[in-house]
């Protein structure tokens, strides 16, 4: 489970930001929306919200970044165009098998090298306090190594700098070198990140053409946020009730040579009234967005995976979305997380679903951007767990409000139709 992403010249990031997922257990409401192991106390679900183009994607981007670098692939990373520094940094703070880690690398965006890395244990007693054993520092702009494993530490500093440690050395002789990879592979595995306006199939079609207890969950939860539909299904051609015309023959028409991903979209079908027919035809934009998060969704509370969405409301009515979040907040999720952007403020409240600390805001202004949560407002600044959020934000009392002012765009047209209505006559 992530607990912290620390981010620094990294997109639109210029100064460091931090989002945490660490729970406050000084406040004792909603109990259930935070995961308690090892004396570590880590929220099950975040929501982020902040007007257009203001930073909520580019977090989403930085948690890409990381899962990606820590899987050996192309990170994407790009450094703020404002600052004449091209080092990237990026850091997180995760739990794994009941332990927590801590994990920070800087990227050279410029000369595509990792100039330092850093990797340590974080032990905590049942008093709160924190223990930090350091496992691996590589500082190639200052010099500083170290390693767990002593005989890796001379290696270090002649090892080349185009990738992590850890895929630059044989690591099987290392014992802790070998679980640190190990553990950063399983964690960044576990991460599912999707953006709800360009959500692919793939993961709801795989799921439902195994008929398992998975399956069955996948489609009760189609069903369920569908009240007229009766079924929701993976099924042969012939079970369809209408004729769609295909050939093992290549067609004339290219727009006809349908691939296999196509073929397997009409395949799940909706019934409605005892009629089956192609969802990906008949269903409403938001039903097969329901249909496409399902597999997500289902599959992290099963597997204990953790769910990155974006515009987690994008075509979703409102009680959908808080029914999703509600499935992750509660008790018996005992390891799926879900951190979600959002516009919605019926999502923003307090007083029935989320603690102060499960909600963000991304706010940007002529000096920068700041990321900050509902939890940084104190009482004396009149924000306590009974007050009306969703006002408060109404109000931009909160920040990370978009401010278009629209009224004066509409005066502006209306002003120049009627000089040129004046003007024509």
């Amino acid at each position: 489970m992530v607990i912290e992403i620390r981010a620094k010249n990294c997109y639109i990031f210029e100064d460091q930001i931090r989002f945490s997922m660490k729970a406050d257990m000084r406040n004792k409401k909603f109990g259930t929306n935070v995961h308690k192991e090892n004396n570590f106390n880590v929220l099950k679900t975040a929501g982020i919200y902040g007007p257009n183009n203001a930073g909520k994607t580019c977090l989403i981007k930085c948690i890409r970044a990381i899962k990606r670098v820590l899987l050996n692939e192309k990170s994407g990373l790009v450094s703020n165009i404002f600052t004449e520094s091209s080092i990237c940094e990026l850091g997180v703070t995760f739990m794994e098998s009941g332990r927590k880690f801590s994990y920070d690398f800087r990227y050279d965006a410029a000369k595509e090298e990792y100039v330092y890395e850093s990797f340590s244990e974080i032990f905590k007693d049942q008093h709160g306090n924190e223990r930090e054993e350091c496992w691996l520092k590589k500082d190639t702009i200052d010099d500083l190594y170290e390693c767990i494993d002593k005989d890796v530490q001379a290696m270090i500093p002649v090892v080349s700098k185009d990738n992590l440690l850890c895929y630059l050395i044989n690591i099987d002789k290392f014992d802790h070198i070998h679980e640190m990879k190990r553990i950063l592979i399983g964690f960044a595995e576990k991460i599912d990140i999707i953006n709800m306006n360009d959500i692919p199939m793939k993961r709801t079609i795989e799921l439902m053409k195994n008929k398992n207890q998975i399956q069955q969950k996948v489609v009760e939860f189609i069903k369920n946020a569908d009240l007229y539909m009766d079924d929701f299904r993976y099924v042969e051609m012939d079970k369809i009730g209408m004729k769609i015309e295909y050939s093992d023959e290549k067609p004339e028409e290219k727009v006809l040579d349908l691939p296999e991903s196509i073929m397997d979209q009409i395949r799940l079908v909706s019934t409605y009234r005892g009629v089956t027919v192609p969802s990906m035809l008949f269903d409403s934009t938001g039903t097969k967005k329901i249909a496409a998060i399902a597999g997500y969704v289902i599959e992290a509370l099963e597997k204990g995976r953790i769910l990155v969405v974006d515009e987690l409301d994008s075509s979703i009515h409102f009680k959908l979305t808080r029914a999703i979040a509600a499935m992750f907040n509660n008790e018996l999720n005992t390891d799926a997380q879900m951190i979600f952007t959002v516009h919605d403020i019926n999502l923003m409240d307090c007083k029935r679903m989320f603690r102060k600390e499960q909600i963000w805001f991304v706010h940007k202004d002529k000096d920068g951007v700041y990321v900050y949560s509902l939890a940084d407002f104190t009482a004396e600044q009149g924000v306590r767990d009974t007050t009306d959020i969703m006002e408060k934000y109404r109000k931009g009392a909160l920040g990370a409000l978009p401010d278009p002012e629209l009224i004066n765009t509409l005066l502006s047209i209306k002003g120049n139709a009627k000089r040129e209505e004046v003007n024509g006559k």
